[in-house]
C-alpha cells in the first residue's frame, strides 16, 4: 500500500530511478521495438536481403518489436532492481541470439554491420546492468 511507511518507500526508491542506466537502456530499446513495428522493411534493407526475403525479414522486425517492447516495459517499469536486472539479462540474451542467427545468414559488409547493432546493444546493455549493480552494492 503506498499509504504505508513500507509503499513511501518503494514509491521514493521509483522516484530515485534505481538503476538509471538500465533503465534508460530498457527506454532506448523500447523506441527500437516502436521503430520496427512502424518500420518493420527496415530490417530488409538493413540486411541487403533478396526481395523473397522481404516479408519474412519484416515479420521478423514486427517480432522484435513486440519482444523489445515487452522486456523494455519490464526493464522500464519494473518495481525492483531484481525485475530490472532480469529484464537486462534477458536483453542480452536475445541481442548474443541475434547476433548468432544472424551472422550465420549474413556475410561480408551486412555480417559486420549485424554484428556492430547485435553486440553493441548487447555490450552497452552489459555496462548499465553493471555500473547500476556496482552503485547499488555501495
Amino acid at each position: 500500500m503506498l499509504g504505508t511507511a513500507s509503499g513511501q518507500g518503494r514509491l521514493a526508491r521509483l522516484a530515485g530511478m534505481s538503476f538509471r542506466r538500465s533503465r534508460l537502456m530498457s527506454l532506448a530499446t523500447a523506441g527500437y521495438g516502436v521503430f520496427a513495428l512502424v518500420q518493420p522493411a527496415h530490417l530488409p534493407r538493413a540486411l541487403e536481403a533478396d526481395p523473397e526475403d522481404r516479408a519474412g525479414l519484416e515479420l521478423l522486425a514486427q517480432a522484435y518489436g513486440v519482444r523489445d517492447l515487452a522486456v523494455s516495459a519490464l526493464g522500464v517499469l519494473g518495481r525492483s532492481n531484481g525485475a530490472v536486472t532480469t529484464a537486462m539479462l534477458m536483453r542480452i540474451a536475445m541481442d548474443l541470439g541475434d547476433a548468432g542467427l544472424l551472422a550465420l545468414r549474413t556475410e561480408g559488409r551486412v555480417q559486420r554491420k549485424v554484428l556492430a547493432a547485435t553486440l553493441g546493444w548487447a555490450s552497452l546493455n552489459a555496462l548499465a546492468l553493471l555500473g547500476d549493480t556496482r552503485r547499488a552494492r555501495r
